[in-house]
């Protein structure tokens, strides 16, 4: 027990590793954007993720289109990540419907597991749909702008568990 919430917590700390892994996963669908913030989170003494926000403007406040980029410093199953989504949205209070449970399903069926080095980036298209992708390419979208912003609520809301590494991201310690 002890351990898996020693996980979950390491978990939420996705991010973005060393600018090499950086290169590695930069879809086309990102390259236009422009870094806002970054961060690297660490739970305890472990290292877990360092991450990027990107928007079309280079603004956290004025945007179209965002990304968050994760680079893993650490193995972690695709079932914890689904896990901890599932409960970092019932801790900023967002109601898990049935619909955000399909979401779940589909995250859990497109993502593969993560380890030391590997990225996944969300990347928001132009209705406002998230795309996902690895260094491999795309893993899959999913459809829904509601989904977009429930998913980076996890990072980029000011309820969100890590007060410092969100304002990082936001640029608001620019």
């Amino acid at each position: 027990m002890f351990g898996k919430l020693i996980l979950n917590g390491v978990v939420l700390a996705l991010g973005l590793q060393a600018t090499s892994a950086l290169a590695n996963c930069q879809p086309a669908a990102a390259q236009s954007l422009e870094r806002v913030g970054q961060t690297r989170l660490s739970v305890w003494f472990w290292d877990v993720y360092d991450a990027e926000l990107l928007t079309d403007t280079g603004v956290y406040d004025d945007y179209h289109r965002r990304a968050l980029r994760l680079s893993y410093l650490r193995d972690i199953k695709a079932k914890d990540l689904v896990e901890t989504t599932e409960e970092e949205w019932r801790r900023l209070g967002i109601s898990v419907s049935a619909q955000h449970q399909q979401w779940l399903a589909s995250m859990q069926r497109m993502w593969p597991d993560v380890g030391k080095g590997d990225c996944l980036i969300l990347v928001e298209t132009e209705q406002g749909f998230s795309e996902f992708y690895n260094a491999q390419g795309q893993l899959g979208a999913i459809e829904s702008p509601q989904f977009t912003d429930d998913f980076l609520a996890i990072w980029l809301s000011p309820e969100s568990r890590f007060k410092s590494e969100r304002n990082a991201l936001i640029g608001a310690n620019k």
